[in-house]
């Protein structure tokens, strides 16, 4: 049987178990799923990939990922590797799998990259929940994200695709569908009128989705929230930080002020809805000032699900070049973060 290694993010996770369901006839086969989010999650995807293939010197080992998208001479490298597959090839490893190759390293170049891969998969978290992926790829930059140089352009999957799919899911008995992506809010041409064309075409007992960008959310989808209860109760939040000067550093498209009005509008039409965001802390010049109005958010959003980390630099991301917060310090306020997250009244 096949064994997929899944580091990083819930897309890697995702695109994981379509290879494992796809790759599951084969044995003798590990294949690692790379994260390149931060210089230290790329150096354990390293550390992980030596460790595979010295324990495992009998299988054919494949690296994949954004890693290897970012970096794949350094995976080639190592000694036990037998391939190494960037990010456009992932969706296709079956063909590199079986075809005689004489490259070990198989890359393509992901920016110029105008297609989307179908990724489909028939269960992840059990039989009555079903993951579809409408999109792939950031146009934003981030200066903290090296996620649009691993993973491309913004690339939408037609509607109607996505319309058939989700049909088909239902069909099997799915009760649960969730919309994930790269960044899902930035689906073309209008990421609110898809949510509304598959709730007005479909009978969904449960819609739900990845993280949402709330600069990309407007008042249309939050009539529909309003309109449709089989939208799940729990919405998860990109949200990065609770200050206005932080968030124009971090290149982010909303304030504080965006946030809150967007919560408290959702909370009007929809009381039970729960919020969950991500939060970077210690991002480079941040404050404890800075740092006080990112806690001060949490209560004023109403957020109660916190995902916290805390800010670990990226090679090649303005951020790493700008001033630093002491490490040690970043960790300190991630640990006050999570602690008032776990704290949050119901």
């Amino acid at each position: 049987m096949v064994k997929v290694i899944t580091l990083g993010c819930r897309i890697n996770a995702y695109e994981s178990e379509a290879i494992k369901e796809k790759l599951a006839h084969i044995d003798n086969l590990i294949i690692i799923n790379t994260c390149a989010v931060t210089g230290e999650a790329e150096r354990q995807c390293r550390q992980t990939v030596r460790k595979l293939a010295r324990e495992n010197p009998d299988s054919r080992i494949v690296v994949t990922g954004c890693a290897a998208q970012i970096a794949p001479e350094q995976f080639a490298a190592i000694e036990g590797v037998d391939l190494v597959l960037g990010n456009i090839e992932k969706n296709n490893i079956l063909q590199f799998l079986v075809a005689p190759l004489d490259e070990k390293t198989i890359v393509g170049d992901i920016i110029s990259y105008d297609g989307y891969d179908d990724y489909v998969i028939t269960g992840f978290e059990g039989r009555q929940k079903a993951f579809v992926q409408v999109q792939q790829g950031c146009n934003h930059r981030c200066t903290y994200c090296i996620v649009p140089f691993a993973r491309g352009h913004n690339r939408s999957v037609p509607e109607e695709e996505i319309i058939t799919q989700i049909q088909r899911l239902l069909d099997e008995g799915f009760a649960e569908i969730c919309l994930t992506g790269v960044d899902i809010c930035s689906y073309q041409p209008s990421f609110t009128k898809l949510v509304a064309k598959i709730l007005h075409e479909l009978p969904i007992p449960q819609l739900n989705f990845g993280s949402l960008d709330p600069a990309a959310l407007d008042d249309e989808f939050v009539e529909l929230l309003a309109q449709y209860h089989n939208v799940g109760s729990y919405l998860h939040f990109s949200i990065q930080s609770g200050d206005n000067l932080i968030l124009k550093r971090m290149r982010r498209r909303h304030s504080r002020e965006d946030v809150i009005n967007l919560c408290n509008k959702i909370k009007k039409v929809r009381p039970d809805i729960i919020f969950g965001a991500d939060f970077i802390c210690g991002f480079p010049t941040e404050t404890i000032e800075q740092f006080n109005n990112t806690l001060k958010l949490v209560d004023e959003a109403h957020l109660k699900k916190l995902h916290v980390f805390p800010y670990s630099e990226r090679p090649g991301t303005p951020a790493a070049l700008m001033p630093q917060v002491p490490v040690e310090e970043r960790r300190r306020r991630a640990e006050i973060l999570r602690a008032k997250g776990e704290n949050c009244d119901d």
